[in-house]
């Protein structure tokens, strides 16, 4: 919906057209990113069990794994999941092309940490009734959609980092499928359905390891694009509609 709703935008309400949409996909200039948006979450998943081991909350034990996919070894199973992570590119692209490429740069005239922080309460807010269905389950509702607030705003500055740096969406898409089927999924079968944690300090501890990489990207001032506008460089494009 995001992503249709930037397509209207975009080609109806304000004719504005996809040259700044970042649809181009800058493979020469931007492999680093694409990499790091690949790598980042399996690297993240490992960070947040690791802190899991020293708080003791976790017993290092990868069996659960195991039960990923049904007759393949765990080792084998993540293996698998990052080779299928960039074929669910299509799958996330929606979210990014809505806010991350669309909504973000045009709220506070594009200026970066307001811009994201807004993006990020929009997006979480956005997510909140999947608290009441079924798809996550909190122990106490209020203060897991705070931990799941907070998820989402390092999640969008790392987002937002890998989209200017890069100048396309694509990258951005690649992050955010790894989070959701790397990141997220494997710590929860290692510290949920294998250590018995509940969801709340599921979802804080993977945003330990995104907050020590907002912090550096925030610190380091990277969040700024190599061209010179928060948005990428004006660029020709033949597609329409990346969903």
């Amino acid at each position: 919906m995001p992503g249709i709703a930037a397509l209207v935008v975009r080609r109806w309400a304000t004719k504005e057209g996809f040259t700044d949409a970042g649809l181009r996909l800058r493979l020469k200039d931007g492999w680093p990113y694409y990499l790091a948006a690949w790598l980042g979450p399996l690297l993240a998943a490992g960070a947040t069990v690791g802190l899991a081991a020293l708080l003791g909350l976790w017993q290092p034990d990868l069996s659960p794994l195991n039960s990923l996919v049904p007759g393949i070894p765990g080792w084998a199973a993540v293996a698998l999941l990052m080779l299928v992570v960039p074929t669910l590119i299509p799958v996330y692209c929606g979210e990014e092309f809505g806010w991350t490429s669309y909504l973000r740069p045009r709220l506070y005239d594009g200026r970066t940490v307001p811009s994201v922080v807004a993006t990020s309460l929009i997006w979480a807010a956005w997510h909140y009734p999947l608290a009441f269905t079924g798809y996550i389950a909190f122990p106490n509702v209020i203060p897991g959609l705070a931990a799941w607030t907070v998820s989402f705003l390092f999640q969008e500055i790392i987002l937002t980092w890998l989209y200017m740096r890069s100048g396309s969406v694509w990258v951005a898409c690649l992050a955010h499928a790894g989070n959701n089927m790397v990141l997220f999924l494997l710590t929860g079968q290692l510290l949920g359905t294998g250590a018995g944690l509940d969801t709340l300090v599921t979802t804080l501890l993977p945003t330990v390891p995104m907050a020590a990489l907002s912090i550096w990207i925030l610190a380091r001032r990277k969040l700024t694009p190599p061209h010179s506008s928060g948005r990428p460089a004006a660029e020709p494009c033949a597609a329409t509609h990346p969903a």
